[in-house]
Parts: C-alpha cells; sequence; structure tokens
C-alpha cells in the first residue's frame, strides 16, 4: 500500500477487480506491487499516478477524503475504466472504515479529525505493546470506555431487549462472507491476493448494506491484515490476523445459521455526537508516539458520573512533537488550558461533542471554562481504587467467545487503579505487589510492571530505574492492564500511598501525581531508604503457567494454516505428528486441544475420491469449521491462563477451571 494514496470505498476496490479480464487479474497482485511505490502527484486533494506513456490514473476523493464513487477513479488508457492500471492503483490504496463515510465532528475539519483519531488510536496500540510497530491502516482501538449509545440509536445486545433472528438478507450476506473467508483461510497469505482480497471486500459491502456492522469491520481488518502480511509490513502481526480472520468466520458462521443475537449484528457508529454539558476532572497524560510518524499527547479525564473520556492532541512529529505536546494549549472551547493543567484541573463543558470511543471534540459550538481538579482519593476516582484487581481482570478479561472483540478490546484496555508496593526486579522485569486492606503485603498478587512506551527520549524508562531501586517503596497507580501477558500492568501516572510515609512526596505543582511519561522522578521525589520497610528478595519472576504450557503447539499450527494455507496446516497428519504435539498437550492435560490440533490437520489433508478413485475438491466449510474450532478453543485458554495469574496465591498450577467447549 502507498500512504500517500487516499482511502478506497471497498466496494469500489471490488467492483475494479470484477471488471478485469482473467488474463489481467493474473497480473494484477504484480501491478499492485509496482504502482505502489510510484511517485504520486498531488493537486490539492487530487493524486495522480503516471503509470506508463499513455497511462496515468486520477483519483479525486470526496469531502471525505476518501473515494468512494467509481467515477471519482479515472485512467487515460484506452481500455479505461476496465483496465489494470486504475483496479491496480486502487489496489495499493488504504481500505476505507465505515467510520470515514458518516458524517465528522460538527464544525471540525474532516482530514484533520480523521488522520488525529485515526493515528491517535494506532499509536495507542504501539505504547500498549511497548514500542512495537502497527499498519499505518490498522482499525483505530481506543483507550477509553465507550459512550453509551444516544436515543434513537440502534442498541445491540442491551439488557432487556428482545433478541431477534437476522432477516432474509442478513443471512444471505453472512453466508457471503463465509465463502469468502473460508476461501482466504483454505488459500493463506501466499495465495490470498487482490482477487480474493476483492471478492471480501464485495462481501463486506454486501454485509454493510445489509446492517451487519461488526462483521463487516472484521473483513476489512481480515483483508488489511493480509496486505500487510503480503507486503512484510514492519508493523503486521500474525497474531492479529488470526484473531481478526478468527472473529469473521465466528460472527458470520453464526448469522448464517440465524442465531438470534443482537450484538453480532454490530451498531453503525458516528463520527462524533451532542454530549451535553459536562464537568470533567483530569487524571493523567500519555504521550502518544506512532510508527507512522505521529506524536502527540492524550490527557485522560473523568466526568462526575464516573463515565471516562480523552482529549487528544496528535499530529505529524514524532518523539519531539510528543514530548512537546505534553505542554500544548488544549483546543477546547476557550478553556486556555494546556494538557498539562487539564491532566490536574479540570473542565466545565457546555456544548460537548463525543466520539464513541469517547474522545472530546472541539467543534466550533463547545465552550470551556477551567475549574480546579480533584486528588485521585476523591470523587469519581476514589471508587477506582476500592476493587481487587482480581475482581476487575475478571470483569475486563471475562468475555464470552462470542463477545465483540473491538468492545472486548476497548472495554480491557480502560485505565484500572490498584496499591502497590515495589517488591524489586527479576530477569529485568519491575515487579511490584498489590496492597490489600485487610490482607498481608506478601500475599497481595505479584504484577509485572511494563513501561507503557520504551523510546529513550520519554520519561517512562528513567522513572521505572528510580522506582527499581527502591524496593518497599508504596504507591498509587493507574495505568492499563496487558490482556496478552500474564499479571503485566502498564502504569500510566503514579501518586503518594495516603497514610503511609514509604511513598512518593511530589512537589505540590504536581497536583498530587506524576506522568511518567512526561514528569521525571528525581531522588528528592522519593523517601530515605531507611523510612523503607524491607521485603523479601525476589530470586525469580512470577510463574507465567501461559508460557510454560505447551499450548504454543495448537497456535503454531493455527498460525500456520493462516501463513501457509490449508496444505502447510496439512503436514502434521502427513507426517504422522512426528513432532509429537498431541501427546505433549495430552500429557499436560489439555486433552481438547489436542484433539483440536489432530482434526484440523486431518481435515486440512482430507480430500474426497470420485468412484474411480480421483481427488476431488475439498470441503472449505469443513475446513473451515475446525480450524475456527481450535482458534476459539485457544482464545479461550489463552485468557483463561492469564486470568489465573491474577489471582493471590501460587500460579504454578494455575489451568482453566473447565476446558472451553469446542
Amino acid at each position: 500500500m502507498n500512504a500517500e494514496l487516499p482511502p478506497v470505498a471497498p466496494d469500489v476496490v471490488a467492483a475494479a477487480v470484477e471488471s478485469l479480464t482473467s488474463r489481467l487479474r493474473k497480473k494484477l497482485d504484480a501491478a499492485i506491487e509496482g504502482y505502489a511505490a510510484l511517485p504520486v502527484g498531488t493537486e490539492g486533494a487530487v493524486r495522480r499516478v503516471r503509470c506508463g506513456e499513455d497511462a496515468e490514473v486520477v483519483l479525486t476523493p470526496g469531502p471525505s477524503g476518501t473515494v468512494t464513487d467509481a467515477g471519482q477513479a479515472v485512467c487515460s488508457c484506452l481500455l479505461a475504466p476496465r483496465c489494470l492500471h486504475r483496479a491496480a492503483v486502487l489496489g495499493a490504496c488504504p481500505v476505507a472504515d465505515a467510520e470515514t463515510l458518516v458524517e465528522t465532528e460538527p464544525g471540525a475539519a474532516t482530514a484533520t479529525n480523521a488522520d488525529a483519531d485515526a493515528t491517535n488510536a494506532d499509536a495507542a496500540n504501539a505504547n500498549a505493546n511497548a514500542g512495537n510497530a502497527v499498519a499505518e491502516d490498522a482499525v483505530p482501538v481506543s483507550s477509553e470506555s465507550v459512550v453509551p449509545p444516544a436515543e434513537g440509536e440502534p442498541s445491540s445486545g442491551r439488557a432487556g431487549s428482545e433478541p431477534s433472528p437476522p432477516t432474509g438478507a442478513q443471512i444471505a450476506a453472512a453466508r457471503g462472507l463465509w465463502t469468502a473467508a473460508a476461501a482466504v483461510l483454505g488459500a493463506g497469505v501466499p495465495a490470498a491476493g487482490a482477487v480474493p482480497q476483492a471478492e471480501l471486500l464485495r462481501a463486506a459491502h454486501t454485509a454493510r448494506l445489509a446492517g451487519l456492522h461488526r462483521a463487516e469491520a472484521a473483513a476489512l481488518r481480515v483483508v488489511r491484515g493480509l496486505r500487510g502480511a503480503r507486503a512484510r509490513h514492519d508493523g503486521h502481526r500474525l497474531a492479529d490476523l488470526v484473531a481478526a480472520l478468527s472473529e469473521l468466520l465466528l460472527t458470520s458462521g453464526l448469522l448464517a445459521q440465524a442465531e438470534p443475537d443482537g450484538s453480532l449484528l454490530g451498531t453503525a457508529r458516528r463520527a462524533y455526537r451532542p454530549g451535553g454539558s459536562l464537568r470533567v476532572r483530569g487524571v493523567c497524560r500519555e504521550p502518544v508516539l506512532s510508527a507512522t510518524g505521529y506524536g502527540g499527547v492524550v490527557t485522560h479525564v473523568v466526568g462526575d458520573d464516573g463515565r471516562w473520556f480523552s482529549v487528544a492532541d496528535v499530529k505529524p512529529g514524532g518523539v519531539a512533537r510528543a514530548r512537546g505536546a505534553g505542554t500544548a494549549t488544549v483546543m477546547i472551547g476557550s478553556g486556555g488550558l494546556d494538557h498539562a493543567q487539564l491532566a490536574r484541573g479540570g473542565l466545565l463543558i457546555a456544548g460537548a461533542t463525543l466520539s464513541p470511543e469517547g474522545r472530546l471534540g472541539a467543534g466550533k459550538g463547545v465552550r470551556a471554562t477551567p475549574v480546579a481538579g480533584l486528588p485521585w482519593a476523591s470523587g469519581p476516582l476514589g471508587a477506582l481504587f476500592a476493587r481487587p484487581l482480581e475482581e476487575i481482570v475478571a470483569d475486563r478479561l471475562g468475555g464470552a467467545p462470542g463477545v465483540d472483540p473491538e468492545q472486548a478490546e476497548q472495554r480491557a484496555r480502560e485505565l484500572v487503579g490498584c496499591d502497590l508496593v515495589v517488591a524489586g526486579t527479576a530477569d529485568g522485569q519491575l515487579i511490584a505487589r498489590e496492597i490489600r486492606a485487610g490482607r498481608p503485603d506478601d500475599e497481595g498478587v505479584l504484577i509485572r510492571l511494563a513501561p507503557a512506551n520504551g523510546h529513550p527520549d520519554l520519561a517512562h524508562t528513567a522513572n521505572f530505574r528510580q522506582l527499581a531501586a527502591r524496593p518497599g517503596l508504596r504507591l498509587r497507580v493507574i495505568g492499563r492492564l496487558e490482556p496478552e501477558r500474564a499479571a503485566t500492568l502498564r502504569p500510566l501516572a503514579v501518586a503518594p500511598l495516603p497514610d503511609t510515609g514509604a511513598t512518593l512526596r511530589l512537589p505540590a505543582g504536581w497536583g498530587g501525581h506524576a506522568d511518567l511519561g512526561y514528569d521525571r522522578l528525581e531522588g528528592a521525589h522519593f523517601p530515605p531508604s531507611e523510612e523503607l520497610p524491607a521485603v523479601t528478595a525476589l530470586t525469580e519472576p512470577p510463574p507465567d503457567p501461559l508460557a510454560e504450557a505447551p499450548l504454543w503447539r495448537l497456535r503454531r499450527l493455527v498460525e500456520v494454516a493462516v501463513s501457509g494455507g490449508r496444505r502447510a496446516a496439512a503436514e502434521p497428519a502427513r507426517d504422522g505428528d512426528r513432532g509429537g504435539a498431541g501427546a505433549a498437550l495430552r500429557r499436560a492435560g489439555f486433552r481438547t486441544a489436542a484433539d483440536l490440533a489432530t482434526g484440523l490437520a486431518a481435515e486440512a489433508d482430507r480430500r474426497s475420491r470420485d468412484v474411480f478413485g480421483r481427488t476431488g475438491e475439498a470441503d472449505p466449510d469443513a475446513y473451515a469449521r475446525a480450524w475456527l474450532a481450535a482458534a476459539v478453543y485457544l482464545t479461550g485458554a489463552e485468557r483463561a491462563l492469564i486470568q489465573a495469574t491474577w489471582r493471590p496465591g501460587p500460579a504454578t498450577d494455575a489451568r482453566p477451571t473447565a476446558e472451553p467447549v469446542r
């Protein structure tokens, strides 16, 4: 893909590919790869790509900055519009999200909001993964809480609503998605080129028209994942593609069977909507640093009713801008605050506009007045530290297999609060123990603390060194759970723990807390070493049952099936499982995992034969069902093992209390 090209609606790409002859389709993948590297001419919003002496493709995006109509992509060659040049250039463009095709925040610039929102979410994911790069066109996943639907909006899956089965059009659209997704799974990444992707994009467009918004979003994530894998993009993660394909097959499969679950349909999201009057109090700042060259800050605030919101300022500029944005002016109304002041103060907002993820907009009709902040121990934040981490993790990570992954991820990334005592370091990891009222300190959960961003120009790493040098220090922490790692928390800010002297001593101007990405802790901010209580020295990090369990064998098979296709998944069945994956899983007690691995390999190798013994076509549906069963089980088993590490007591034998149902 070429980031200089505008996003293109899925149906436009699909129609361009479908109009090609079979001879031209065979050349499409090579043409996309070549045209993606060509220079792009810019004339305002118009983009021009010269594909040869007599061919130039001109893209004229609409007001949203997206090519939404076939007439907005024109080629000058004689075969246009059914030409290879036009289809290849459209194939090199990023795939547009559904959100870019709807209205944006009232009174705000369309392109600016779209870029800021996408890069903010993209960089937040990069921070959460400790500097791992993310794809430039990754689907935005916000770290803030979901804003309840406004009156008159769809409320799929809400309590008290009667579930109704999908309509005939929705069932037909779901079957089309299942067929396209099963074909992609059988082909694998090497063979899932532009033509299979176009079929999936066409099915996604049909799903959108039928109101299957959740399945459409999953299909677009699969296409982006395939493109990233085939282009060997630095930010591509095979695990993300596996998760997106599993979600697409699960959702479309249930809908195709007329499952009466409103949450399977999803909802069409709008960019911004009126939020009325709000009083928000600052909590902390988080530096944003994207692998695509964007930098900025997200300031997290909380309303008087306990709802989380955020104020973002993300623009091109990298780490230098991420550092400077921490004291940049907040562009909401006429508040006149910078982000550092907002994180320690508050705003009274009239005419607020909100994104579905809780992002506060800066439209022309928004008015804001600065108000005093509140300490973490009072107001809506006080309740944040009342619940033990075990309960919070069970609430955030305990979703069923059919839960919308975007909502589940968003829920898991909501900020959490806890009281910790620094236990020391082990194998280069900072370890802390949860402090709970009525329990000795040595009975709390051992937690790995990881920097939210490891860039050396940000303050996270330096602050972690200061904390690691003071075992016995007691802290009040606000951070984000790491849902894919055993008992891991990424702190964003710390504050003194009340009623103890063995805690931080912060300057009065810091408003009672330190933002770990911006404020640098010094020796004067800590109590003398003699005032820190002695703690038991750590000889090794806490147990990690997920790393010790042989489930990686099943994960490897599930991922190989996607990266290599059906033939690669059939190898264990052809060599008689010489690797011993099934035996290792059974010895560890994962009998269901062993059966699923064996069944997946056998189904991948299965071929029908006619009366003359000739090999026939493989059944893509049966293979897709076998792969989906293994993927769903794997997700549930890994999540159960991670949840077990957040429970007090030894976790060496932590396993799911019951294996996930196939």
